[in-house]
């Protein structure tokens, strides 16, 4: 596929995009938060939007009934109103919470609110009855290190509506454009419906002037009916783009290139095609964008997709001396039940995946656009280079979107060659990039691959880090050639192949009995037991027979014990067989030595040479020349 103009479903649409694309004025109030009592679907736990404390309740999207003797409280995720991180990170002061009643008799609402501990307090009451509306101001200037609000409803005398409930502020002199740019690559279901929620959701939508589809698919969106039905909704605001497969990073950046051309001062909300989302999460993340001190990079939290009352992580940052990302800020909840567990404590991010992530144009315009990474580390870098540059990244509770549960998807993948190499670049813009501990701790994990009979997943991470080592001319053509020859080469090694668990090939089902480990070395003797491991796997010393070991139990100390193990995928959808190969783990561990000598000959340059090739590798240029422009 080589088309990548823009295809618009609705004539005329990419010139009205540029000339909706402006600074709005004459907003009396801004929206920060709207009330939501029921999620986007039956998926969705209602209690992650408000919690029935005594009585009966019957809810609405926007609004809830309250019976007689009722109490409704809405600290819950998605009820309570961060004040800790608007006290922080905006020139906000003070906050009104307004709502519409319809009161049958004597009613009566709580503002509440908590500090870092999880203390609640109340700030203020008001009784009320009939029908009208009732407003409450809060000061934020208690919530430094942690805390929210929210709201008590009790039906004393008879029923209660509550609708149209609203967290507010005297809106800016300018409200800032806003654009979301959804990357797809042949999930066009998935991403039909993700446009669709936004186009669901007028209010929001209305805030919205823009919403870009990058298709890099063989499965174009733009034949679903739904997506049809959609722009029609949408119309002039929906501008649909083709052009060729260059991964997230590719995808994600067009939007970022097509609307900071035409606004310095727009919001760029970048979000994935497969989530499940929550269009509520969007208009949090924009209002905050327009009242933060200064031009500031907004994410959404990440909740589990299979379990969507859990939390991902509160916030992410990255340790670059051991190429690592994901790691827990301080202060995180990690796969926390959301509702048994509270974010009581402000969590400070180093970046935002973009599963969700609004990126003021500003930031572009001072430091470029992402680099041609294709995906797997892209969204990390820049967040590291927009902080560098004075930008901060705020992961914002109480935003939230679901995405595929991580743990579910295995890593003896082709996007480890991505990981690894795009991990070392960023790691070499980054930080001192220190070339003999970084070999220390590569060939430490190539080494686990090795005695865990995960050749593929060893040679995966090898080709990587030599791909680093060509410099940044390996990424001149986005990353379409190397996704085609890794995923070839990846073939000749059978344990990358998945096989049915009733179907696997040279294994009876009678020999298959289930291996759970013991428990884990102390960390002190880990390299030890590595290598010991590795001798024994060199001299045959394994345990004979197949061993049939769980997805959770696969840990390279006790997979490295046998000769033949079937080791359950992580997608819980088949089987993986490891086999020693001794001829292999051979040429592989050679090919390890001359590789780790190498780079810590040639790393220190190979770093100058990424460092030089930042400002064009992410310059308007070079990306319009990969989309053909």
């Amino acid at each position: 596929m080589n088309e990548s103009a823009a295809v618009a479903p609705v004539d005329g649409s990419t010139a009205a995009v540029r000339s909706a694309l402006h600074e709005h004025r004459d907003l009396d109030r801004l929206v920060l938060a709207r009330g939501v009592f029921t999620g986007p679907t039956a998926r969705v736990k209602d209690a992650l939007y408000a919690k029935i404390v005594a009585g009966k309740a019957h809810r609405e999207r926007f609004s809830v009934h309250l019976e007689k003797g009722a109490t409704v409280s809405t600290d819950t995720y998605f009820g309570d109103f961060p004040a800790s991180y608007f006290q922080r990170w905006t020139t906000v002061t003070e906050v009104t919470v307004s709502f519409a009643h319809e009161a049958e008799g004597a009613a009566l609402v709580l503002l509440r609110g908590s500090d870092a501990e999880g203390k609640a307090r109340t700030l203020s009451t008001r009784e009320f009855s009939g029908t009208g509306s009732v407003s409450l101001t809060a000061t934020l200037d208690a919530y430094l290190d942690g805390g929210s609000l929210w709201l008590e409803f009790t039906a004393v005398d008879g029923g209660l509506t509550v609708r149209s409930l609203a967290w507010t502020v005297p809106a800016p002199e300018v409200i800032r454009p806003a654009a979301i740019a959804i990357c797809t690559f042949n999930r066009a279901d998935d991403c039909a419906q993700t446009v669709a929620a936004i186009a669901g959701d007028a209010e929001m939508s209305a805030g919205i002037d823009a919403v870009y589809v990058v298709d890099q698919g063989s499965d174009p969106v733009s034949d679903r009916p739904l997506f049809a039905e959609v722009a029609a909704t949408l119309g002039d605001k929906l501008v649909y783009l083709r052009q060729p497969n260059l991964g997230g990073a590719g995808g994600f950046t067009r939007g970022m290139y097509e609307v900071s051309e035409i606004n310095e001062h727009a919001n760029v909300i970048l979000m994935d095609d497969d989530i499940l989302c929550e269009p509520e999460s969007v208009l949090r993340m924009n209002a905050f964008a327009n009242v933060t001190a200064e031009p500031t990079l907004v994410g959404a939290q990440m909740l589990y997709l299979m379990n969507p009352q859990n939390l991902h992580v509160s916030a992410e940052e990255a340790d670059l001396s051991k190429l690592k990302a994901g790691r827990w800020a301080a202060n995180s909840l990690h796969d926390a039940n959301l509702l048994k567990k509270k974010q009581n404590k402000r969590v400070d991010a180093g970046y935002n995946a973009w599963w969700s992530c609004l990126i003021p144009a500003e930031v572009v315009s001072r430091i470029g656009l992402p680099i041609p990474m294709f995906f797997q580390w892209d969204d990390i870098e820049y967040g590291l280079r927009a902080r560098g540059a004075g930008f901060v990244t705020v992961t914002l509770p109480n935003a939230g979107v679901w995405h595929a549960d991580f743990h579910w998807k295995d890593r003896d993948d082709w996007a480890k060659y991505f990981s690894i190499r795009n991990s070392l670049i960023a790691a070499a813009l980054h930080s001192d990039f220190d070339v003999k501990n970084l070999s220390k701790l590569m060939t430490r994990e190539i080494t686990q691959y090795l005695v865990s009979m995960q050749y593929g997943l060893a040679y995966t991470m090898i080709r990587g880090i030599e791909d680093f080592l060509a410099g940044p001319s390996v990424l001149e053509d986005g990353g379409q050639a190397v996704l085609a020859s890794i995923r070839k080469e990846r073939a000749r090694f059978p344990e990358t192949v998945k096989h049915p668990a009733n179907d696997i090939p040279g294994v009876r089902q009678a020999d298959m009995v289930v291996r759970r480990a013991g428990f884990e070395p102390e960390k002190t003797r880990l390299d030890a037991v590595l290598a010991k491991r590795a001798a024994y796997q060199w001299l045959g010393r394994t345990q004979h027979g197949v061993a049939n070991i769980p997805a959770g139990e696969a840990h390279w100390w006790h997979v490295s014990l046998f000769d033949t193990a079937v080791v359950t995928d992580a997608s819980q959808s088949g089987v993986r067989v490891r086999r020693r190969d001794k001829e292999t783990a051979r040429e592989l561990t050679a090919r390890t030595a001359k590789l780790m000598k190498r780079f810590r000959e040639q790393g220190t340059a190979t770093q100058e040479q990424f460092r030089s090739a930042l400002p064009q590798l992410t310059s308007r240029e070079n990306w319009a020349r990969l989309y053909g422009k």
